[in-house]
């Protein structure tokens, strides 16, 4: 997947010309092969495209030019042999774990997790025989006390989603490879520019490419990256699931990760300016920026993390009247669910993930009543501060 010439270029070299092998045109933009199936040159040349696992001009649920060439930039991005894009982050996430996990098997995850990974670990998987137990990500010590003999995958996510907690990552990675378990991490807040989890000993590393790949709110999808021997057993479920990345989709992505460093970049410029801001305002009673130094994790994230990102939550005083309040007067920021775009979002956490948990299982995970969360954006940092200011009256 990649030139020999582009190994010790800069990640910026890499995510505008890893791929460009793979564009078979003379076009400086790739095309986009909108198309749903390919024609055989000839019957053999058919059953040999049929045969062949991932082949590029087959049928798109199976692959397609221009998923490959998304797919290689991803890989060399994350440091992988391979990678595979899909239709979600929620079908990244499920094709892997069903790839790896089988009833009677056991998983080891965090309590805090994105909603929908919490409502395939509490609600899907134990349908099907497979149990899990969810620890605290901030003691390694209660990872090792979980693993069972039937322990067949340890799933992480750090920085967690909404509360900014880390999981050491090279010590969960230790433990795992000591007893052949494989691990999985979702990466989507760090991103492969703050953080590389596979460089630490882990397996596999799932996003949510709807966010920081993407980068500008206009796609949905999903990849995971790894091993080829593993990406190929992901592969098999994904093609029986179904959820497939359309061209269209995969080429907006690849448009979005040309610049991915230069915007993750800005992203935890912004952030730092803006936690650093709210950290000494008045109405504030909390924030959680791994970057603070009053971050309590500050030193692991200094250990595993290149840059910050460009996520942050704080707790306003006043509870859930005082949030809201907050997100009714804020001018610049959209109240709108996702992250990772070029515009700064705000969200109620608690409420926003009423669909995945009741507000007291909220509570009882972090997520407090008056808990705000900031995907920022890379507007000039100084508005972004006018504007909180004022709305934190």
């Amino acid at each position: 997947m990649k030139a020999d010439h582009l190994k010790n270029a800069s990640v910026e070299t890499k995510l505008i010309h890893t791929d460009r092998e793979l564009n078979a045109t003379s076009a400086v933009a790739p095309p986009i092969f909108q198309t749903a199936t390919f024609r055989g040159d000839s019957a053999q040349d058919f059953a040999d495209r049929a045969s062949r696992p991932r082949h590029p001009e087959f049928y798109t649920r199976y692959g397609n030019p221009t998923l490959s060439q998304v797919e290689s930039v991803l890989a060399s991005l994350e440091g992988s042999e391979s990678a595979l894009v899909t239709g979600s982050g929620m079908a990244a996430v499920s094709a892997t774990v069903l790839a790896i996990v089988s009833q009677g098997d056991h998983v080891v995850a965090q309590k805090n997790h994105y909603g929908g990974t919490l409502n395939l670990l509490n609600s899907f998987l134990p349908r099907f025989g497979v149990d899990v137990t969810q620890v605290d990500q901030t003691d390694t010590a209660a990872f090792e006390k979980a693993v069972r003999p039937n322990t067949k995958l340890i799933l992480i996510e750090t920085p967690s989603n909404p509360l900014m907690t880390l999981t050491d990552i090279a010590a969960v990675a230790k433990l795992a490879g000591s007893r052949g378990i494989t691990t999985l991490i979702d990466n989507t807040f760090a991103t492969p520019i703050n953080q590389r989890p596979l460089d630490f000993g882990i397996d596999l590393s799932f996003h949510s490419a709807t966010k920081y790949f993407g980068g500008h709110s206009d796609l949905i999808a999903g990849a995971v990256m790894g091993s080829s021997e593993s990406i190929i057993k992901i592969w098999n479920a994904h093609v029986i699931l179904g959820a497939a990345l359309g061209p269209f989709d995969a080429w907006l992505m690849l448009r979005g990760l040309r610049t991915l460093s230069l915007r993750v970049r800005q992203h935890n410029e912004n952030a730092m300016a803006l936690a650093e801001f709210l950290k000494s305002h008045k109405a504030v009673k909390v924030v959680h920026y791994p970057g603070l130094k009053s971050h309590p994790q500050h030193e692991l994230a200094r250990k595993q993390m290149s840059g910050f990102g460009g996520m942050l939550t704080f707790e306003v005083n006043g509870g859930y009247e005082a949030a809201d309040r907050f997100l009714s007067r804020i001018r610049l920021a959209s109240r709108a669910a996702s992250l990772g775009g070029i515009e700064t979002l705000a969200v109620h956490p608690a409420s926003n993930f009423l669909h995945y948990m009741t507000l007291e299982q909220a509570a009882k995970i972090g997520i407090a009543p008056g808990l705000l969360r900031i995907s920022v954006g890379l507007e000039g940092k100084e508005d972004l501060i006018a504007d909180f200011d004022q709305a934190l009256g």
